[in-house]
């Protein structure tokens, strides 16, 4: 086995404390990274809520990650020692079912293994995720890291950036596509910018006209305010897709009105129980879709397009040992847009 250090949350104690960790030894098709910068999820803080009284395993949390590969299994040809690499929430998939055959592998039949919190496919163990100083993942989920993206500025975009790319590529947004982002946070800010990059005409819908500024800052054409009855009149039957990263329950039926004929909603932020009404799909033959994380196919075509037009998130960076911090001020969302810890102050 190999060791490690992370920070991990255990029972009802308060905050993440240094815990050791053991990696497995490599199988022959594993690379091990050295983690530099991990990406704070909203996932994150949620499993760490749920925590709260459990007397169980430590939970290591972190499911989007950039750092160097520092050493690899005999069979693996794709990486060699020293290159940059990033990791996303899944690390493992069956390989055999229809989802995986087609490319993705996060809708496997068999459910995907996840970064952490999921179970290994071999020897039933529980993954301990990149809250860590080392990460051992199978070469096939392991995705080299192009040279102009930031690595910091990068990881969200294994997590946040493949969860709003996904249906945008989906739903063929492009040049002639009229597109509206409910909610700025971490998944929405990169929804905006990959949008914009994509060539369509950007909007945000927010609660609020405080990020006004910060929308157009992004690229998008205009702020709508969802509270303002007049604003959200005039943009009824509107866009052409709108992508919903609100994270709480709420009312879909506001932003349906908004959809334009054979339009699309598609929610990817609060993944819980919602209730529609049937007229607000029936009127204009409009489309109520989900998606979540993205095969490898999307995700190196994610990469790739993001090198391209130079798309990163925006985030502030904070020493590992911080972890507590972050997760505190993300519960309160005081964060624009996403922190990363970096992992160097782990030894």
């Amino acid at each position: 086995m190999r060791a490690t250090v992370g920070w991990g949350a255990a029972g009802a104690a308060a905050g993440l404390r240094r815990v050791h960790l053991e990696r497995r030894d490599l199988r022959p098709d594993d690379v091990a990274v050295r983690v530099d910068y991990c990406g704070v999820c909203h996932t994150d803080l949620q499993a760490v809520q749920d925590r709260s009284g459990d007397g169980g395993t430590v939970l290591v949390p972190g499911h989007e990650f950039t750092g160097v590969v520092t050493s690899v299994g005999r069979d693996v040809t794709r990486f060699r020692v020293g290159d940059q690499v990033a990791v996303g929430n899944i690390v493992d998939s069956c390989d055999t079912c229809v989802m995986c055959r087609a490319g993705q592998e996060n809708f496997c039949r068999e459910f995907p293994t996840l970064t952490y919190g999921g179970t290994d496919r071999h020897d039933g163990s529980i993954t301990a995720g990149a809250y860590s100083r080392e990460y051992v993942v199978r070469d096939r989920f392991a995705y080299l890291l192009p040279a102009n993206l930031d690595p910091a500025a990068a990881a969200p975009l294994l997590c946040a950036g493949i969860t709003v790319w996904e249906p945008l590529h989906a739903l063929g947004v492009g040049p002639h596509s009229r597109v509206a982002v409910a909610g700025l946070g971490g998944l929405g800010h990169l929804a905006v910018k990959l949008s914009v990059a994509l060539g369509a005409e950007t909007s945000v819908i927010s609660r609020s006209a405080d990020k006004a500024d910060d929308a157009r800052r992004l690229g998008a054409h205009d702020l709508i305010v969802s509270t303002d009855p007049e604003q959200m009149a005039d943009a009824r039957d509107r866009f052409d897709v709108i992508i919903d990263t609100v994270s709480v329950p709420h009312d879909p039926g506001p932003y349906l009105r908004l959809v334009a004929m054979d339009g699309t909603l598609s929610q990817v932020g609060h993944l819980g129980p919602i209730t529609v009404q049937t007229l607000d799909l029936l009127i204009g033959r409009k489309k109520l879709s989900s998606a979540g994380s993205g095969g490898r196919a999307a995700t190196v075509a994610l990469l790739e397009f993001c090198a391209e037009h130079g798309v990163t998130a925006d985030i502030e960076l904070l020493p590992s040992a911080r972890v507590d911090e972050a997760l505190d001020r993300l519960r309160r969302n005081d964060v624009r847009y996403r922190f990363v810890l970096d992992m160097s102050d782990l030894k």
